[in-house]
């Protein structure tokens, strides 16, 4: 019996670059940039708040930054 070998046959020997199956996008890379600027943002006035507030998280304290960034137009 003869062998032949066709097209099918050949895929194996060509060299092909596959792509990363888990590269983000665009869209959500710039997403997630800008989701972690806000979040350092947020952290940096926690901080500052604290700060002036003697550096202590009281439940007070707490209280007072969650009503600051609920009702706060900046966050």
């Amino acid at each position: 019996m003869a062998y032949a070998r066709i097209a099918d046959d050949l895929h194996d020997l060509a060299a092909t670059t596959s792509r990363p199956k888990h590269r983000r996008g665009f869209f959500r890379r710039a997403f997630d940039a800008m989701v972690e600027a806000r979040q350092r943002s947020v952290e940096r006035e926690i901080a500052l708040f604290l700060k002036d507030r003697g550096q202590y998280l009281t439940d007070d304290a707490e209280r007072e930054i969650e009503r600051i960034l609920s009702s706060s137009a900046r966050f």
